[in-house]
């Protein structure tokens, strides 16, 4: 059975649409390593009281995007966009160790020992978010077409939630081992640590399940593209 083939206008809203995602995905993921120095409380159901940095406010959304992007567009365009991020996150590191040597003016409301001060960890930040970003988010467009796979394009909070469910464990795991191994963190907030932010992630995997049913039946129905087994811009893939 032939494809259903794109008009050249909606090809371009398809192309639009592609790189709005992945550059939603890149600033989540460049944002939540700049950020991630900071700590906060978080008691929501009055039961349980979060521990988090903030940057973990950022980095869940890069698995919902890339869970779009997979559904949408396919998981070569998905893995393009983690290659992305990695590219993205050594860049800003670049600049970050560049700023970080320019020696401040005496009327910098930042001082250069205040300026290392905030970014002083990035380096190791930026280090370790690769490292878990590397297995988690492969792991996750691996595990989101598997199940693809086996359900026939059915059921897609299946692949959504088991997806993200699987690779957040390896992402915060891998995260904090390496933070506590280069002393960044202390090993005595591993425990508590890990269980807040895989908590934290995986009730966001629960909550982004409507979000990504919005995201693409809105989509399918404005592309008319329906056959959740084929991708837009499959003949570029």
């Amino acid at each position: 059975m032939e494809k259903s083939r794109l008009s050249i206008q909606k090809r371009r809203h398809a192309e639009t649409l592609f790189l709005i995602l992945a550059s939603l995905f890149i600033t989540s993921l460049v944002t939540s390593n700049l950020i991630f120095q900071k700590f906060f409380n978080w008691n929501p159901f009055g039961w349980f009281n979060f521990e988090l940095s903030v940057g973990i406010i950022a980095y869940p959304v890069t698995f919902l995007i890339t869970d779009i992007i997979s559904e949408i567009f396919g998981k070569k365009r998905a893995q393009m966009v983690v290659v992305a991020g990695i590219f993205a996150s050594f860049f800003a590191l670049l600049i970050i160790i560049v700023s970080a040597e320019a020696p401040a003016t005496d009327w910098s409301p930042i001082s250069s020992p205040e300026f290392k001060k905030v970014f002083g960890f990035t380096y190791i930040a930026v280090a370790a978010s690769l490292a878990a970003y590397l297995f988690a988010q492969f792991l996750d467009v691996r595990i989101f077409h598997f199940w693809k796979k086996l359900t026939r394009g059915k059921h897609l909070w299946i692949r959504n939630n088991f997806s993200t469910f699987t690779s957040q464990i390896v992402d915060t795991a891998t995260v904090l081992l390496l933070l506590c191994s280069f002393g960044v963190i202390e090993w005595t907030y591993f425990g508590i640590l890990f269980l807040n932010g895989y908590l934290f992630k995986f009730l966001f995997a629960l909550f982004d399940t409507p979000i990504i049913y919005l995201m693409v039946y809105l989509i399918r129905k404005y592309f008319n593209h329906h056959d959740a087994t084929e991708h837009l811009l499959d003949d570029f893939n």
